[in-house]
């Protein structure tokens, strides 16, 4: 699978989100900030999880259709990849 640059950044943005908690934490900051800031880090890469197999079963689903073949299973595998990353 070939990983967007829109992927990237998202990454990049969690990768930030992160490295502001390690700041706020040695800043002694208020527990109730680092958490909301925690929080978002958790939100966005729920979002990525959902972007990679959104985009992985896209993919697979056109190339089953190509071939003429059943798609269930590659659904299936995708709610299993989602209900792992929850």
């Amino acid at each position: 699978m070939d990983y967007s640059t829109e992927m990237q950044n998202r990454l990049k943005r969690v990768e930030g989100q992160v490295r502001g908690v390690q700041r706020m934490m040695s800043e002694e900051k208020d527990c109730k900030d680092v958490v909301y800031q925690l929080s978002a880090a958790r939100s966005a890469i729920d979002r990525a999880i959902s972007f990679i197999v959104a985009e992985n079963l896209e993919q697979c689903i056109r190339e089953q259709i190509e071939k003429g073949e059943d798609t269930a299973e590659f659904v299936q595998e995708a709610v299993q990849l989602l209900g792992k990353s929850k």
